[in-house]
């Protein structure tokens, strides 16, 4: 099993620990290999779709669809596939999608940067209704042409997402 996946959900400070799979600006969704412990090409996103902010993990925790919690970080840069950042929570957007047993929720961690020099792209603490439309637009996107038909059911504060990553904690 990778290392990253034995790592805590939270980190000595108490901040949500992401591991970034697919980096900001990526066309193509990266994911971790649990047995190889190694980052694979997962699929392409569909033309002009891609990664808006880090898309990630957040490890030591097991969501409805059977993988760990899923998690963006809005912050300025782009990082590379492994890298852990320090976050804090700032939404839960709940989404769900087709599994193999019917619809299973997926829901999504939205982070900010918990780390000296991060920042959150001037949106500060709320986020607006215009980067919440932005951001749901994305979800929907990255599934084009794939048979997950998401759908978003709702959003969560900052309260309910650290409520939820303790809840999934294993």
């Amino acid at each position: 099993m990778s290392p990253l996946l034995e790592l805590e959900p939270f980190d000595a400070k108490g901040r949500v620990q992401m591991v970034v799979e697919t980096p900001r600006g990526s066309a193509i969704k990266f994911k971790l290999d649990e047995k190889k412990g190694i980052f694979t090409v997962s699929r392409s996103l569909a033309a002009g779709v891609t990664y808006p902010f880090d898309w990630g993990f957040v490890p030591g925790t097991l969501s409805e669809d059977g993988d760990p919690v899923d998690a963006l970080c809005l912050h300025s840069h782009a990082s590379f596939p492994g890298a852990v950042l320090p976050c804090r929570c700032l939404a839960l957007v709940s989404i769900d999608q087709k599994g193999s047993k019917g619809r299973v929720g997926n829901p999504r961690l939205i982070l900010a940067p918990a780390w000296e020099g991060g920042n959150v792209l001037q949106i500060g603490v709320e986020l607006t209704d215009r980067v919440k439309a932005e951001l749901e637009t994305f979800f929907l996107n990255a599934t084009l042409f794939t048979d997950k038909d998401a759908r978003i059911t709702g959003w969560q504060d900052a309260a309910a997402a650290e409520v939820y990553l303790h809840k999934t904690r294993i």
